[in-house]
This record gives structure tokens, C-alpha cells and sequence, in this order.
């Protein structure tokens, strides 16, 4: 991609939102006692919970006290469905061991386990530490500019949206909140991630009101499919998210009929072509970005989206994570997980329920 080319407003929005995320991430991984798949236990004791991102936290632990809660209270806090609250009391308690759950009425006492209420303590001081890296990297003035400008399109949205973004479900849909509640007006208080996560779910609504295939799936796959297709192996380096991701992303399309998959002659090497159906839904998704940026100026003003979109560039840079102002803050922790630094970031943050990670890890 030629690093002067424009770049949608949404993708900036994602790139810094991820690049926070994972910033966040790696310093919890640093505080906090932690289990990972590759890793085990940092401490050796099986006692500790499993690492997880910060929508887990954002979306749900928080409004978990430390002296814990009853069942009907958070529901009526998160104003979730039995269901899925089940859903997520079940992979932050039993999968995860952040919480316990004392019996099955609504009565029931949900109390955050001994390594659940570390996790909460560091939690709450992480936004706060890392934009004040990223006022200290960028600048007072970058970020103040940026926060503004994120808020005054937050006060225009009439929907009150949570302060991360939802796990995608099938089709890595970006579903607004299940019982929608009116938006109230934007504390001061809020943090810069949370900003960003509402500013980026209300434009992934909009398109999503108009497009068959998600954003999720739009940006992070059809947009890199070329006229000869694409090496599916080269998704997730070329993306910025996992594998996993990727695969999801990918099945969904060949299921659907928006894509094809071959086999490249005297190789195992797949090859996924857009079909007529698939090329109109890009089409569909590069129409959308467009109009509705356009939109945003005329709902929104021009200087404030026109802000937004020189505070983000100062930010971002290009699509390169390599090249990006952004990358001093991805290096992880040398004992960490990740090992290494992204070479891209997504277009669209990939939230999975595997722990809510930003690139579907």
C-alpha cells in the first residue's frame, strides 16, 4: 500500500485502539499473576487466572466490586440477557478463575477470586497509565485534540454503547447492546480507549446496517483479496490478526458464496478467489466507508472529523505497524506471550472470545 495514500477514517480509529489495547495488555501481563497456553503459570501455581485483554475487563469485570455481587444485580448493571450473562460468568469463572459464583439464583453472590481481585486493583489503573505514556510519546496536544474530538461525536450518539467493543459472534458481527438504553452525556472522566471503542462500534454499526458481510470480515479480508486472489496463509501476517480469526473470516465467505477456494496446481497451496457476489460486497464495503465518513462530516462538522482524522494520522502514520509512531508501545514484554512486536495492525479489531484480544490471539 503507497504510505500517502488515504486511509479510512475507522481504520485509524482501529489502529490506535488496538495499539492501546496491546499496550494495555502487555502491562497486565507484566503486574498481574497469569496463566497462557504457551507459558503456563507465571508463578507455577495453577491458582492464577488466565490472561485476558481488556474488553473482558472493560465490557464485564468491572462492574464486579471486590466485595462482590448478586446475579440479578449485574444483569440489571449490564443489562445483558440470562444467557449470555451465563455465557460470560462461565468463561470469566469457571474457564478463566477470575470469579466465583456461589449458587444458580438470582440472589447468588458473584465474588471475584483471590488472583480476580488482583486483576481488578491493576485494571483500574491501567488506562489512566498508559494514555499518560501516550501523552508523554505524542504530546498534551495531540491527545487533548483527539479526546475532544472523539467526544463531541460521542455526545451526538443516542444509544448508550459499552466502553469496548463486543465479542463478535458468527459472521464477526459488531452487535450493538442487546437492551438498548439512552445515551447519557459523556463524563469527563472517560477514558481514552473507551472513547475510541464507541467512535469505531458506531461506525462498524452503521456499516453493518447496509452491508451483508460485517466489518470485521470487509476490512481485515475482502480488502486485501486482489483480481488473482489471495494466499490464505498470507491473511493473518498481511491483517494484522491471528489465524484463527482469519479462518472464521474465511469459512464464513466460502460458505456464503463470496468466495471460492483452489488449490495452486503441483502445490497444497490454497488460493481464495472472490466470486461475482464477493466482488459486489467489497464493492458494497468501499461505497459504505465512503459515504458515511462523508456523512459523519456533515452530522458531525467538518472540524470535527477533520481533527479526528490529523490527530489519528500524527498518531497512526500508515498502515505499516513497522513504520508507524505507534510501534514504540507494541514491543512486548521479552517473557511475554507475544513474543514479538505485530508487523500490522488491523483495519478492524478482531475481538474473539478466546479473551477478547484485539487481533483474535
Amino acid at each position: 500500500m503507497d504510505s500517502q495514500e488515504r486511509l479510512p477514517l475507522f481504520a485509524l480509529l482501529s489502529f490506535a485502539l488496538v495499539a492501546f489495547t496491546i499496550e494495555f495488555d502487555n502491562e497486565f501481563e507484566h503486574q498481574v499473576p497469569h496463566r497462557t497456553t504457551m507459558q503456563g503459570s507465571s508463578t507455577g501455581s495453577r491458582q492464577v487466572p488466565w490472561l485476558v485483554s481488556r474488553v473482558m475487563w472493560s465490557n464485564f469485570l468491572r462492574f464486579i466490586p471486590e466485595e462482590g455481587t448478586t446475579l440479578g444485580d449485574l444483569r440489571r448493571r449490564l443489562g445483558m440477557r440470562n444467557a449470555n450473562l451465563r455465557q460470560w460468568l462461565e468463561r470469566t469463572g469457571k474457564w478463566w478463575g477470575y470469579l466465583v459464583v456461589e449458587s444458580k439464583s438470582q440472589e447468588a453472590r458473584i465474588l471475584p477470586t483471590a488472583g480476580g481481585r488482583k486483576a481488578i486493583q491493576v485494571w483500574r489503573t491501567l488506562d489512566d497509565l498508559i494514555e499518560k505514556r501516550w501523552r508523554d510519546r505524542f504530546g498534551e496536544e495531540v491527545i487533548d485534540a483527539l479526546c475532544h474530538s472523539l467526544s463531541a461525536i460521542v455526545r451526538h450518539i443516542k444509544v448508550e454503547l459499552p466502553e469496548g467493543l463486543p465479542v463478535l459472534g458468527y459472521g464477526l458481527y459488531s452487535r450493538g447492546p442487546e437492551e438498548p438504553q439512552p445515551a447519557e452525556a459523556p463524563s469527563a472522566g472517560i477514558s481514552l480507549p473507551s472513547l475510541l471503542s464507541k467512535v469505531l462500534l458506531w461506525f462498524a454499526m452503521e456499516i453493518e446496517g447496509s452491508s451483508e458481510v460485517s466489518l470485521a470480515i470487509c476490512a481485515n479480508v475482502l480488502r486485501l483479496v486482489g483480481e488473482e486472489g489471495i494466499r490464505v496463509r498470507d491473511l493473518p501476517r498481511q491483517a494484522g490478526v491471528s489465524r484463527e480469526a482469519i479462518a472464521m473470516a474465511v469459512s464464513f465467505l466460502l460458505k456464503r458464496g463470496y468466495a471460492v477456494q483452489e488449490s495452486k496446481p503441483g502445490t497444497r497451496t490454497k488460493i481464495m478467489l472472490l466470486t461475482a457476489q464477493g466482488r459486489k460486497a467489497r464493492k458494497t464495503y468501499d461505497d459504505l466507508v465512503q459515504a458515511i465518513e462523508q456523512r459523519w462530516h456533515e452530522q458531525f462538522g467538518d472540524e470535527v472529523v477533520g481533527r479526528l482524522r490529523e490527530s489519528l494520522e500524527r498518531l497512526a502514520g500508515n498502515s505499516s505497524a513497522e513504520h508507524s509512531p505507534l510501534r514504540p508501545g507494541l514491543h512486548p514484554d521479552p517473557e511475554g506471550w507475544r513474543k514479538a512486536a505485530p508487523e500490522a495492525l488491523p483495519y478492524y479489531p478482531m475481538v474473539l472470545h478466546r479473551g477478547g484480544f484485539p487481533d483474535g490471539s
